[in-house]
């Protein structure tokens, strides 16, 4: 499958883009076992985005329709609706368009929606969002749904996989355990005063010392830091552009799914970071800068 060069691959995406990794991953989550002979038939969209990162997976196993992402921002209540508008391009990529008119019933796989989460806001280590929170109160104008039933409804679940939580599917998926393990020795490194790069950097040598994830980061760590790097200070220009009031725009666009309002925002906001980053900039360097810019308006 080809890659849109628009956006890169976030690091989760990057890990877990193989078949028997998913099939790993998958059965931990569920707590489950699956036959190893059982395929597991990749359709991740090439051109729809959760966020500023390619961090969505799509696979079909057995009969069920997987979409998956990886989350490090707080949870966002519109995810249903985000969800709902990627499976129908899905569901329109696995059928094909001659079989759509057809007079027999169409087989398709059951969806199935998770999110696992990342971020550093507090989370329980299971909960569940409902497409149907989202809708408009139409009795106050007389109108029922007929049978009082809900006619769509869309659920997703969200597991936090940060290190310590969950601790059952990180035992049962090696890799979804390296990992959060990687991940929270990166931020342990970051708060104690690196900046992002040599957090990072810190944080692989400590890894590949400890045989987590050792393979993939001892082959792939330029790889891996360029990554990461480049996710943590997108965070870092849109949290310094909220105190301007310019990711407000922006988060207004993705609540209600402007994907021309999203791309925008952070296109501005990524000319700006990278101008800085290229004059040779550290991360806290740059926060300053633009915080005084606030200031001076």
């Amino acid at each position: 499958m080809g890659t849109n060069t628009k956006y890169k691959s976030s690091l989760f995406s990057w890990l877990f883009s193989d078949p028997e990794t998913l099939r790993e991953l998958y059965c931990a989550i569920e707590g489950i076992l699956v036959d190893p002979a059982l395929p597991v038939i990749i359709n991740t969209l090439e051109d729809v985005f959760f966020m500023n990162q390619k961090n969505d997976i799509s696979f079909v196993i057995g009969g069920k329709l997987v979409v998956l992402i990886e989350h490090q921002s707080t949870i966002n209540p519109n995810m249903p609706l985000r969800f709902l508008m990627y499976v129908g391009r899905v569901y329109e990529k696995i059928i094909e368009d001659r079989n759509r008119f057809s007079v027999t019933k169409l087989p398709i796989p059951q969806p199935e929606f998770i999110v696992l989460y990342n971020g550093e806001e507090p989370c329980p280590d299971v909960s569940t969002l409902k497409l149907s929170d989202a809708f408009m109160d139409a009795a106050g104008a007389g109108l029922t749904t007929s049978g009082g039933s809900i006619p769509l409804e869309l659920t997703v679940r969200i597991y936090n996989i940060n290190e310590g939580r969950n601790e059952a599917m990180a035992e049962n998926c090696k890799k979804l355990k390296g990992y959060s393990r990687f991940v929270a020795k990166a931020r342990e490194f970051k708060k104690s005063g690196k900046d992002s790069e040599e957090a990072i950097k810190m944080a692989i040598l400590y890894c590949i010392n400890h045989d987590i994830l050792k393979n993939v980061l001892r082959d792939q760590g330029s790889e891996v830091i360029n990554m990461l790097f480049g996710e943590w200070d997108m965070d870092t220009a849109l949290a310094v552009r909220e105190e301007d009031g310019w990711k407000k725009g922006l988060e207004e666009g993705l609540e209600k799914g402007l994907e021309e309002g999203r791309e925008e925002g952070e296109e501005k906001a990524r000319k700006e970071l990278l101008e800085l980053l290229e004059k040779g900039y550290r991360v806290d360097q740059i926060k300053a800068i633009l915080s005084s810019k606030k200031e001076g308006t």
